[in-house]
């Protein structure tokens, strides 16, 4: 469920670090990790009889994680200011979760303890953010504070309520509605144990499995090599819900198997790209901004992946089009596979992959009847992945217990970065919550929009798609669900359309240049430019720009409507979908002119303008799709009538 960085592997770990670090590192990521689960299982309470608040738990996972973060990174050289910065990062948080009810209890007494405990562990977030994430985050961060401090002696709507910095820095560190607070509990109770899950998944042959299942489902046909690498990611993001995990999982072997069959490797990279992308939207895992998503609407987890199935499938189905389509325009035919396989023979060999995950599913869904948390769900998960991977290995790779106590213990680092940003993106809120700076920040976007929301959901897409520059997806989430969200809905916007247009959105991260982690991740695979890389992948993940308008402004593809609306605009917005990828590619039938293409491009506007925009707009969907069907229907024809002069001559 992190997906902010290319994390080191195991093996490459290992082999870069040094004794002690290698010892620091496994030790802290077995506590993290064991912490996690303890407390998702109750063993304290159930075993010990003690009880804990969950703050404190919080903050030894916390102080776990920032001493990580220090001494984990083989990318540079270590430093004594490093080992200093563990030793503090553990001390101080130990000394917090011990001291935690009195300083709390006294928080609004500012006491002095707790002002220079807040000012050390906010100072240790931010630069252990730094580290592992780049300074976007904490630049925006730090502005904030700043501005806080300056816009009190400002007028009208940029004015905000008066701080000082003992209240501030007491607020974002102590207070539950700060730095310890719910996107920290969510980045830590939740992403932890869905990530031993992917991560068990992964070393026990699952991406393999689900790699297979998409060559013997769509490996014969043309493009096949980019399908498989399409629906391989997109089985292996339901459960792994990370873009750069998916890409390294999958892409390792489907990047150069689509080299191979003669996609250029920057287009190989950009399809394991952007299909390991799609796997943050994936239901049932998705990504840890959905968690949070759910945490900010106060909805069922299951509400939230209801939400997201249709979006998902024509996302998904947009990018099998798409690569059909330049398949047909290459040439390329089938994957070259040397030892074929079919559905049947991947089944029998890994039907054990697909218990464990229904159960997740049926769990996630109806969790009236198994009485289980996401958490606990995905822990129960793990635990009959392991037995049954244990009992059978994959296609006769036997898995040993040690192989899945380093993948469960592989998951404190490979976590780093999304509960730094919790914490991080806590400390944000902390700063909006105790100014009251996201209020004014609604009332100077409606303001701005002039209370019209067509416009305002132009404003948001663009300052979403800035912040996606420089940002990982859950920061960009977080960010915009704070500050831009509540405008849309105070225009009328249901809660759930807003927070997925803002997610959807903060996505872009993923593939857009210069940080773009999946498309870095897929061009370090196929030895080709990351920049390139990540410039074509927005033009294969076209979609990904244009969805969320879309279901923003037509409910029932977020399942909100009638059982008549969803299926004729879901069949609506397919039939837009592959014209304005014929229009992107060149080609639909058979090869598009230029001409033909910007008539292409003009009809999949007309097909997939929202019905509810004005009112003639649902008679313009009808004559698009009249004209599309004609179009397609007369190019069929002349790509006959080639063919057989083809043939006659």
């Amino acid at each position: 469920m992190s997906e902010e960085r290319i994390v080191e592997g195991a093996a490459e770990f290992e082999a870069a670090a040094s004794p002690a670090t290698r010892a620091w590192t496994n030790g802290l990521q077995a506590a993290l990790v064991a912490v996690v689960v303890l407390w998702v299982l109750d063993i304290p309470r159930l075993l010990l009889n003690v009880s804990f608040y969950t703050e404190q738990m919080l903050t030894v996972c916390l102080g776990l994680t920032l001493a990580l973060a220090f001494i984990a990174d083989t990318s540079r050289p270590r430093h004594w200011s490093d080992w200093a910065a563990m030793a503090l990062s553990l001390l101080i948080c130990a000394y917090i979760a011990v001291r935690y009810e009195p300083l709390t209890t006294e928080i609004a007494l500012l006491p002095r303890e707790g002002v220079i405990g807040s000012a050390i562990l906010v100072a240790l977030v931010l630069e252990a953010c730094r580290r592992t994430s780049g300074m976007g985050f904490v630049s925006i961060l730090i502005v904030m504070a700043i501005y806080i401090f300056i816009s009190p002696h400002f007028s009208g709507q940029f004015q905000t309520r008066p701080v000082s910095p003992q209240r501030l820095l007491v607020y974002v560190g102590l207070d539950t509605n700060g730095m310890i607070g719910n996107i920290l509990e969510v980045a830590v109770l939740i992403v932890i144990p869905f990530t031993i899950l992917g991560q068990v998944l992964a070393r026990t042959g699952g991406a393999a499995f689900f790699a297979d299942l998409a060559m013997a489902a769509v490996g014969r046909y043309r493009g096949g090599s980019a399908k498989i690498a399409v629906g391989g990611s997109a089985l292996f993001g339901m459960i792994s819900g990370s873009a750069v995990s998916n890409v390294l999982a999958v892409g390792i072997v489907t990047i150069p198997t689509m080299i191979k069959a003669g996609f250029t490797p920057t287009r190989s990279a950009a399809i394991e790209a952007v299909g390991s992308t799609g796997g943050q939207l994936m239901p049932p895992v998705m990504g840890a901004s959905a968690f949070i998503m759910a945490e900010f609407l106060q909805v069922s987890y299951g509400a939230v992946c209801i939400a997201a199935i249709i979006p998902a499938f024509l996302y998904y189905a947009c990018l099998f089009i798409h690569v059909d389509l330049e398949a047909a325009k290459q040439g390329i035919g089938a994957a070259d596979d040397t030892e074929p396989i079919t559905v049947r023979d991947v089944m029998l060999a890994g039907w054990h992959f697909l218990l464990p995950i229904a159960f997740l599913v049926a769990a996630l869904m109806m969790p009236e009847v198994f009485r289980l948390t996401p958490e606990k769900a995905a822990i129960v998960s793990t635990g009959l992945l392991i037995v049954l991977a244990l009992w059978r290995g994959y296609r006769g790779a036997a898995v040993t217990f040690p192989e899945m106590l380093r993948a469960i213990i592989d998951t404190g680092r490979v976590s780093l970065d999304i509960i730094l940003i919790g914490a991080a993106a806590g400390i944000m809120v902390g700063i909006l919550g105790i100014s009251g700076l996201s209020f004014s920040m609604t009332a100077q976007l409606l303001a701005l929009s002039g209370d019209n929301v067509y416009l305002l959901l132009l404003l948001i897409a663009v300052f979403a798609f800035i912040l996606g520059i420089g940002l990982p997806t859950v920061s960009v989430y977080i960010l915009t669900a704070t500050l831009l969200a509540p405008a849309l809905i105070k225009l009328g916007v249901t809660p759930m359309a807003a927070h997925m247009f803002v997610m959807y959105n903060g996505m872009l991260s993923m593939i857009t240049p210069p940080v773009a982690f999946a498309a870095y991740a897929a061009a370090n695979i196929a030895r080709t430019s990351g920049w390139t890389t990540g410039w074509v992948a927005c033009l294969v993940g076209w979609s990904t720009f244009v969805l969320p308008f879309l279901f923003v402004l037509t409910p029932s593809l977020l399942m909100d409507g009638s059982a008549a609306a969803i299926v004729y605009n879901l069949a609506r917005v397919l039939l837009g979908i592959f014209i304005g990828s014929a229009a992107m590619v060149g080609f639909a039938i058979t090869h598009l002119s230029m001409q033909s293409r910007m008539i292409y491009g003009a009809l999949a506007l007309m097909v997939l303008l929202p019905p509810a925009v004005f009112g003639a707009a649902y008679w313009i969907n009808v004559i698009g799709i009249a004209a599309s069907v004609a179009l397609l229907a007369l190019d069929h024809v002349r790509s006959r009538q080639i063919a057989e002069g083809t043939r006659a001559g």
